[in-house]
């Protein structure tokens, strides 16, 4: 696809943009957690590694070669079981309590998935061998 590396580094800057929105309220605490904050840090802290990983991404679009687009789909493999691990963690009811989901996690899910879709579609010439 022509223009899938731009398509990947937007979709990884939206995900590192996304780590800062709210990902779920609770409402028996009455807080907004996001991806750097849960009450006495009980979730930890995924946006930090959702950032790392969306960095590393970012660098292995910008480099046209085939091992960086290799290595490309590994690392966004990484980011989206991540991804999907933190939707799990953020969004499970708990005591009978379930938190209302906000907007950051789904779009935290969507770019995860599209830079995925871009890894998995680099745009590299093929080199043909004359003999």
């Amino acid at each position: 696809m022509k223009y899938s590396q731009w398509i990947g580094i937007a979709a990884a800057l939206l995900l590192i943009a996304a780590c800062f929105m709210p990902w779920a309220y609770f409402p028996d605490l009455g807080k907004d957690f996001t991806g750097f904050f849960s009450e006495k840090n009980i979730y930890g802290r995924p946006g930090k590694v959702l950032i790392f990983f969306s960095v590393v991404e970012i660098l292995l679009f910008a480099v046209p070669r085939v091992w960086a687009k290799r290595a490309n789909i590994f690392v966004t493999v990484l980011a989206i079981a991540f991804a999907i691990k933190s939707y799990i963690l953020y969004t499970s009811c708990y005591g009978g309590i379930c938190p209302d989901k906000r907007v950051g996690v789904f779009v935290v899910l969507g770019s995860a998935i599209i830079t995925l879709l871009a890894a998995l579609l680099p745009d590299l010439p093929v080199r043909t061998e004359e003999g």
